[in-house]
């Protein structure tokens, strides 16, 4: 039908597709291929700069696309599952400007999907596009044309092609993304043909088991023969594919960022729960230690309340109590003897005192009794460490003074 060529505008000073119609071919359907181009204007889809005839015939500038085709990247494999939900996003926004401007574009395939300097996958040659209002076709009707690789079963059998015939396409160029091969594959074209009109695709799963669940089941939905049980359109692609309505309709549109949101790849997946319920179970363990933490510190702070060291513990880690007794102690600057009440009390003490042994306790020599009252013992941790105050001698004996804490 024509030739295609990298040309320079000089006008603007820019690269251009220079697509130049063959003598032989129909001038009608070429300018018909144009208006639609230009009506079409999106993201996704490769747009038309002029259109014009001279001596070499008629031609239309096209926007130039550096990043080579789709049909290039898939010779190497399948593509990467993120990329793939990328790329299949993009055909479905181009696939829903199209069929929203009532559109059927029915050569939809890998050699037709080219890719800009950004990497954005573009919807190219229109020359087989034809109306849904029935009228204005760019192709005769009856007229079966396409590509057999992937031609939909109605196109094959020469019936009238609509939007669900590009989700048949689609949904082979999905197959070969996910597992780098076609479903159906014959020595020619017409036995190719035939396996799309009558032979059930195979399971992606069958040859790629770990392509994504859900483009798989799209690719499942879109290559069913009955058009009216595969998605209706581009724009059930898109729903199918995760995006919102609103995005959706806004993207067919035009809307730019609606396009870039929809064609990001998807969020990474959560990680599994077992790993959730290990780091759970160490935040548990940090807790609890800065809780056990927490609560000798607070037992701590309760004995030195007062601002003075405790006296001396039991052994068992309750506190002592302060008691008054009767004391007989001799004075030592006149020698006599008296017999007065004694209060034996914990003395303050700025410092920490070093302790490198063991440390007795001396009792006051008594003539009466001590009597100690009888309390409760307050107990705190046993793991809390113990300081031993060193002794001191007052005019009235001698006391210790074991603080805890």
């Amino acid at each position: 039908m024509s030739e295609v060529w990298r040309a320079h505008d000089d006008t603007l000073d820019r690269k251009v597709a220079l697509k130049i119609l063959s003598p032989t071919a129909d001038l009608g359907r070429f300018r018909r291929e144009a208006q639609a181009l230009a009506a079409l204007a999106h993201e996704n889809i490769m747009r038309v700069y002029d259109y014009g005839e001279d001596e070499a015939g008629p031609f239309m500038a096209l926007e130039w696309l550096p990043g080579g085709t789709l049909e290039d990247r898939l010779k190497e494999g399948p593509l990467p599952p993120d990329e793939t939900h990328r790329v299949a996003a993009g055909i479905a926004v181009g696939l829903a400007r199209l069929h929203q401007q009532g559109l059927v574009h029915r050569d939809l395939k890998p050699a037709n999907v080219l890719f800009d300097e950004e990497g954005r996958p573009k919807l190219a040659d229109f020359g087989l596009a034809r109306s849904t209002a029935g009228s204005g076709t760019l192709t005769e009707a009856g007229t079966v044309l396409g590509t057999a690789a992937y031609i939909s079963p109605e196109q094959a059998a020469g019936e009238p092609a609509g939007p669900a015939s590009d989700v048949y396409s689609f949904g082979v160029i999905l197959f070969r993304m996910l597992t780098g091969a076609l479903p159906f594959v014959a020595s020619d074209a017409l036995a190719l043909v035939n396996m799309h009109r009558r032979t059930p695709p195979p399971a992606v799963e069958t040859l790629q088991p770990d392509a994504p669940p859900d483009l798989a089941a799209l690719t499942a939905a879109a290559l069913r023969k009955d058009p009216a049980q595969r998605p209706a359109d581009g724009a059930a692609l898109l729903d199918a594919l995760g995006a919102a309505p609103t995005m959706v309709a806004a993207a067919a549109a035009g809307d730019t960022e609606a396009t870039r949101i929809i064609s990001a790849p998807p969020p990474p997946p959560e990680p599994p729960a077992a790993g959730r319920d290990r780091r759970s179970a160490a935040l548990v363990a940090a807790a609890i230690v800065l809780l056990a933490a927490a609560g000798g510190v607070l037992a701590w702070a309760v004995t030195r309340s007062d601002g003075s060291p405790p006296s001396e513990a039991p052994s068992t880690g309750s506190v002592a109590h302060t008691h008054t007794q009767p004391a007989t102690t001799r004075a030592p600057s006149t020698g006599t003897t008296a017999t007065q009440p004694h209060t034996t009390t914990a003395r303050p003490t700025t410092t920490a005192a070093r302790t490198t042994g063991p440390t007795t306790t001396t009792p006051p020599p008594s003539t009466a009794p001590t009597t100690i009252p009888t309390t409760t013992p307050t107990t705190i941790p046993t793991t809390v460490p113990t300081t031993t105050v060193p002794a001191t001698t007052t005019a009235f004996g001698t006391t210790t003074t074991t603080a805890t804490r």
